[in-house]
């Protein structure tokens, strides 16, 4: 297939306001609803991998490049979705995961996750190299960022000619917020000065000469920026247009680029239908799309409850709390606070820390209880609304099945639902 991100610098140019969402998950029922809209709407779905989440080690989720290649595929088969109605990209891909090693070392395995990533076929690819290494300065210089990304970029050119894939296409740039979050307080948001993205793109365009990619340059379609888009445990910083109007101005003076916005999980519609307008027609989800699965499994939880009283020996939630006080590593760090504090984090925070933990065996057996409980009985309507109010409207019109299964998904799909209604033009 042609690469849907060819033509977004050009439709913007021709004053189409559209554009694509980034999905960034791993989760199987998130894929297969991305999937199964693809399908159903005819317009590809862009399913991303971080360099944390899948690389040549494994990754946390144990799996390469070409692993999660092939756990894709295989959702796609099931929902009857072709090679053509998906992309696969990479996200931050640098040497994020080897940071604590000296740079030589952290940069060859970067090196490393780039050519897997390619040779796998992933048609989108950030290259992100801000981060310092062992050995680097507290902050590294735009120009050595620009460098490295470039050597990066040669990598996956040489790869892509050898293997026969098609050649990448490029996004470039890291004013982004801490991945899944934001950790600080949020009254300070800075939106990205045009001054410094117009510097980040300069100095990469001269990186890649230097580097003899020169040709990939035209492949360079999105810059990274910070809109003004976050959110934390507790709330979410909303976009605001009039704050972002001189960062999309320089747009005009970029010829095929576009901005690429991340972190735009819970945003309001009108939100995401702003941001493309406003020249972000990339848009990154992930965190949001499994707060709504949990949102859902956990209403499910107290659907059950309701129905059968004994559930209370047996409840989802109890289930996780257990998973994730057992094995806390994926929250520890990123939940402050009393006991108190940090149970409700752990379940109920934006940053979404309790995704890690779906796909381990406990979880699957836990959420396997659940679904078996409530079967494939048609769920009371009373109850849907009192629990999974989101759900209750397209429930008694029809559009879902009041069945468990079902309802997990339509939680999923609504949140999709926001962002395809942005990014049709």
């Amino acid at each position: 297939m042609s690469n849907p991100l060819a033509s977004l610098a050009a439709d913007r140019q021709a004053g189409l306001r559209r554009g694509i969402t980034s999905v960034c998950s791993a989760h199987p029922t998130v894929i297969t609803t991305a999937l199964a809209r693809a399908v159903r709407e005819k317009r590809p779905a862009l399913i991303e991998a971080t360099c944390n989440q899948v690389n040549q080690e494994g990754g946390y989720t144990g799996m390469t490049p070409a692993d999660f290649r092939d756990f894709v595929a295989g959702i796609a088969a099931k929902v009857g979705a072709t090679p053509d109605d998906y992309l696969l990209g990479g996200d931050h891909l640098g040497p994020n995961p080897w940071r604590k090693l000296p740079a030589r070392a952290a940069l060859e395995r970067a090196r490393t996750m780039v050519a897997a990533y390619v040779d796998a076929g992933y048609g989108k690819i950030h290259l992100d190299a801000s981060m310092g290494c062992a050995d680097d300065p507290v902050a590294l210089a735009d120009e050595e960022i620009a460098r490295r990304a470039a050597s990066l970029a040669v990598v996956a050119e040489a790869h892509a000619k050898k293997s026969g894939q098609a050649l990448p296409y490029y996004i470039i740039g890291t004013e982004v917020p801490t991945p899944g979050g934001a950790l600080e307080s949020l009254d300070h948001m800075v939106v990205t000065d045009p001054a410094n993205a117009a510097r980040t793109v300069e100095l990469h365009r001269q990186a890649f000469k230097d580097a003899g990619v020169e040709a990939a340059l035209e492949r360079v379609i999105g810059l990274v920026v910070q809109p003004g888009v976050e959110f934390g445990h507790d709330s979410v910083v909303q976009y605001a247009p009039d704050k972002a109007r001189a960062l999309s101005a320089y747009l005009d003076e970029a010829p095929g680029l576009v901005f690429e916005a991340h972190s735009t999980d819970y945003q309001t519609a009108d939100r995401l239908r702003e941001l493309v307008e406003d020249g972000f027609p990339i848009l990154k989800v992930g965190p949001g799309l499994t707060f709504a699965l949990r949102e859902a499994l956990y209403g499910l939880d107290a659907i059950a409850l309701a129905l059968d009283s004994s559930w209370r020996e047996h409840t989802l939630a109890a289930a996780m709390e257990h998973i994730m006080t057992a094995d806390p590593g994926y929250w520890r760090d990123y939940y402050q606070g009393d006991a108190a504090t940090q149970r409700w984090l752990r379940h109920y925070s934006y940053s979404d820390r309790i995704r890690y933990y779906w796909t381990s065996e406990a979880a699957g057996k836990a959420v396997g209880r659940l679904l078996a409980q409530l079967g494939e009985q048609r769920l009371p309507e009373v109850l849907i609304s009192q629990y999974l109010g989101r759900l209750y409207r397209p429930v008694v019109t029809g559009e879902v099945a009041p069945t468990a299964a079902s309802l997990v998904r339509a939680a999923v799909d609504a949140v999709l639902e926001d962002y395809a209604a942005a990014t049709r033009g």
